[in-house]
């Protein structure tokens, strides 16, 4: 998430301008949403190990999980890991349902120890860090939202127009050739990012919302998150589907900073400079 600021800072070859692109706060706020998104996916994956299956409604159906991560032993007594989706079973064994504890031995787990915070199986620690980032992470966002608000951001840098719309054919052949605005086109989102930001900005206080509906709590005072959700295990697995989209959000994310200039982009997120290609004349 940043802002398109364009006032030049420094004079660069013909073909290219260095922009400041990012503002302080921007730059802030992005990073301490990686470092608490991170966090927050590992203690999730740990409370989530405590029970590995998702299920639709109010009320858990072990015998018709929507998703299931489970360990078994085959013939030879031998743990195996199985990962079943909607009715359909998968080998998943060493990566989920079933991998290697720190001796070495297959045991049965959701998501392996390398991937979870704790790295053992600690239900009350993994809460702990999940609701202390959470908060982090949602202050942090609402500071980001209002400066979008404030700075009117919302409508300059993310609303999408027809002439969008249209282009959406045409920008992803072009992503798919590696090819990236240059010149003055580079100073604003194209419509795949107008998209993909949008649909975070949408994703994010839906799965903070699910996840408050899954505290008895917090549904004693506020009854109507449980309708709204269709139940508590409902909830939870709205919130796991997507918590897994931002993380497909973030792969891709990362993706699209390699390939389109590591160095340019990382600099740019630590000292809001930007270096812009201009178009060949």
């Amino acid at each position: 998430m940043s802002s398109l600021a364009t006032e030049p800072i420094a004079a660069m070859p013909a073909r290219s301008r260095v922009v400041y692109r990012h503002s302080l706060l921007v730059r802030v706020t992005h990073w301490i949403n990686a470092l608490c998104f991170v966090l927050l996916l590992m203690s999730g994956l740990q409370i989530f190990n405590a029970h590995p299956s998702l299920y639709w409604g109010q009320a858990s159906s072990f015998d018709h999980p929507f998703i299931s991560l489970d360990a078994v032993q085959d013939a030879n007594g031998d743990v195996k890991g199985v990962t079943t989706v909607l009715g359909h079973s998968f080998n998943t064994t060493g990566v989920l349902g079933a991998s290697r504890d720190d001796d070495g031995e297959m045991t049965a787990r959701g998501f392996p120890t390398w991937i979870t915070i704790p790295s053992y199986q600690d239900l009350a620690t993994g809460r702990r860090w999940h609701f202390f980032f959470a908060w982090i992470l949602a202050l942090n966002g609402l500071a980001y939202f209002g400066d979008l608000i404030a700075r009117r951001r919302v409508t300059r840098d993310f609303a999408l127009s027809l002439a969008d719309l249209r282009s959406i054919p045409h920008s992803i052949l072009e992503h798919a050739r590696l090819r990236f605005p240059k010149g003055d086109a580079a100073l604003h989102y194209n419509v795949l990012q107008k998209l993909a930001y949008l649909s975070v900005i949408i994703a994010f206080p839906v799965l903070v919302l699910a996840g408050l509906t899954m505290s008895p709590g917090v549904d004693s005072g506020f009854p109507w998150l449980l309708e709204l959700f269709g139940g508590r295990q409902s909830a939870r697995t709205i919130h796991f589907l997507l918590a897994t989209y931002l993380v497909l959000f973030l792969l891709v994310h990362l993706v699209m900073v390699l390939v389109s200039g590591v160095f340019n982009n990382l600099r740019s997120m630590i000292t809001g400079r930007y270096r812009i290609e201009e178009e060949k004349p």
